[in-house]
């Protein structure tokens, strides 16, 4: 099979960070090939951030439902990507829709045409992880697409997970009246981060009638006549007429051919990258390029392998892949550039706002890190009593050894705007001593960051 053409670089995957790297590339001069088998632009824009993002505004508003999946439609385009491949082509990257695999080395099948590259980034995303339960594959289930696209609203929705996804769906759906249940095995909700983010999560959404089955696992699931019976491990039963998995989300790797690169995958596993977001390979001794097997560079001449986004498994968020495509960028055009994922956010978007930067207790633990804690509740500052809404926490975290913050957590109204400064403080590794001199605007909840750090300061 003769190529059709021979690229200087294949993006293989449209999704938040194939889409920039592609764009990026193109625009600096190279010639850039796009792979996509769904829609350009990925999940983020049609099945994730700004869907969940809208409709929580529109429940926050006291939107009608009609009114507010119609809002969603609006700002997802209509899962229409048409302007995103318009927005690319002007740029000058050929977008190949079709389903991509690599077949040898520097060569990439696309629904049977081969085109060539010499660099290859690998940016294909995630999906959802389905749990092995007995009868769940015969229920009517949704994962986070169908919930976030579709204009039903069920009557009873039970939740699959009590992480970020999971507990931002059930406050929507149970905004609009959905009477909703969230099975999470673990003891509490957002198990990565700080206990009491998720002890005031779990409290806003018993509030709105969301019953949480804390520590329990679904058994078996089976159909009745008039609705779907899971049957729960410590002996509970729940009915619904929808079950939502929410249990995690795997990197998107098989099927694409890697291994004709020497590329060694573990199922369920990111792709291994180094600090400049080139992927490990196999490479053997003598390898000329890291990320690169010998044969491939003997055969074809071949350029470097990366990868960006949620197929590497590295801080999972729509942000990051942005951070890593921009990283991608640099290096392929030869301006070495290292990652550094101390302070990328991982926000909760729901009413209160969880939000969380850098090293979390449980992580400190397991690194061994000796941890200095101080916080601050957001009831003691005059914006909740502005706001009437006194919910909320402020922790920051310090290392004792090296006298620097290195993580934070706060639940709260508008904590992604508010805490944004601590991250940049842990990235930057700036002095105690200067975060201690910094006057905030009264009254805003940015104050209750002044407290803790003068405690932290003291201590060290």
């Amino acid at each position: 099979m003769s190529q059709n053409h021979r690229f200087d670089v294949v993006v293989l995957g449209g999704g938040t960070a194939g889409e920039l790297v592609a764009s990026g590339l193109a625009q600096a001069g190279r010639d850039v090939a796009l792979v996509e088998n769904r829609l350009v632009g990925g999940e983020s824009p049609y099945f994730a951030d700004l869907p969940s993002k809208s409709l929580l505004l529109s429940a926050r508003r006291g939107e009608t439902w009609e009114l507010a999946t119609a809002r969603r439609d609006e700002v997802t385009a209509h899962l229409d990507d048409d302007g995103a491949v318009a927005r690319l082509a002007e740029d000058g990257v050929t977008v190949l829709h079709g389903w991509g695999k690599i077949v040898g080395p520097g060569v990439i099948e696309v629904d049977g045409v081969e085109h060539g590259f010499t660099d290859l980034v690998i940016s294909t995303g995630s999906q959802p992880r389905i749990p092995d339960v007995d009868g769940l594959a015969e229920a009517p289930t949704w994962t986070s697409d169908e919930a976030l696209s579709v204009p039903d609203l069920p009557r009873r929705l039970v939740v699959l997970g009590g992480g970020p996804v999971g507990c931002e769906l059930a406050q929507v759906y149970a905004a609009y009246g959905s009477q909703v249940a969230i099975i999470e095995s673990a003891g509490r909700l957002l198990t990565a981060e700080a206990p009491f983010t998720g002890e005031i999560l779990a409290d806003a959404l018993r509030r709105m009638g969301v019953d949480l089955r804390l520590g329990a696992e679904v058994a078996r699931v089976e159909r009745t006549d008039l609705a779907l019976r899971l049957w729960l491990s410590d002996g509970g039963t729940l009915e619904a007429d929808r079950i939502l998995i929410a249990a995690g989300r795997r990197p998107r790797t098989e099927g694409l051919g890697l291994e004709e690169l020497g590329v060694a995958l573990l199922p369920g596993s990111g792709l291994p990258v180094d600090e400049t977001c080139q992927v490990a390979a196999a490479t053997g001794e003598g390898a000329l390029l890291p990320g690169v097997a010998p044969e491939a560079q003997a055969v074809s001449g071949q350029g470097g392998i990366w990868a960006a986004g949620d197929v590497t498994g590295v801080a999972r968020t729509t942000h990051a892949a942005r951070y890593q495509a921009r990283v991608v960028i640099s290096n392929v055009l030869g301006k070495r550039r290292e990652a550094d994922y101390r302070a990328v956010p991982r926000v909760v978007y729901t009413t209160p706002t969880v939000y969380s930067v850098g090293v979390s207790p449980r992580q400190a633990e397991e690194l061994g890190i000796e941890l200095l804690v101080a916080g601050y509740d957001l009831a003691s500052t005059a914006r909740a009593a502005v706001e009437a809404d006194d919910r909320g926490r402020v922790e920051l975290y310090a290392d004792r050894s090296g006298g620097l913050l290195i993580g934070a957590a706060a639940v709260g109204l508008y904590a992604e705007e508010w805490m944004s400064e601590i991250a940049l403080a842990i990235r930057a590794e700036t002095p105690l001593s200067v975060l201690t001199d910094v006057v905030h605007a009264f009254p805003t909840y940015g104050e209750s960051i002044e407290a803790p750090l003068r405690e932290l300061a003291e201590r060290l």
